[in-house]
């Protein structure tokens, strides 16, 4: 299983921007083949500063998700609303938490 966190800061001014963006897609990103799991987090202290939170089958599975027009499309219209570039991170699991 791969795990995917993507850290993401907005222009304040265009968090409402994302979240009609995401509302939009995280039903079809949900349904992308080896996608296991999408939740997005609201930073607590900062509410511009999102996180999207994924589990994937593989790495291949989201190289393919990365690939694909969903994507593409998802992916041009969030990042021009950015205040910052964001940051990726990918980690498989090695243990389940208790």
């Amino acid at each position: 299983m791969l795990i995917r966190i993507v850290r993401m800061t907005f222009q304040p001014d265009k968090t409402a921007d994302f979240l009609t963006i995401f509302e939009a897609s995280k039903h079809k990103i949900r349904q992308f083949e080896g996608c296991r799991y999408l939740a997005l987090l609201q930073d607590a202290h900062n509410p511009a500063v999102y996180t999207t939170y994924s589990l994937w089958d593989s790495a291949e599975h989201l190289e393919a998700y990365r690939q694909s027009e969903l994507f593409q499309t998802t992916w041009a219209a969030t990042k021009i609303l950015f205040a910052d570039k964001p940051v990726a991170f990918s980690h498989f699991q090695v243990q389940e938490l208790l």
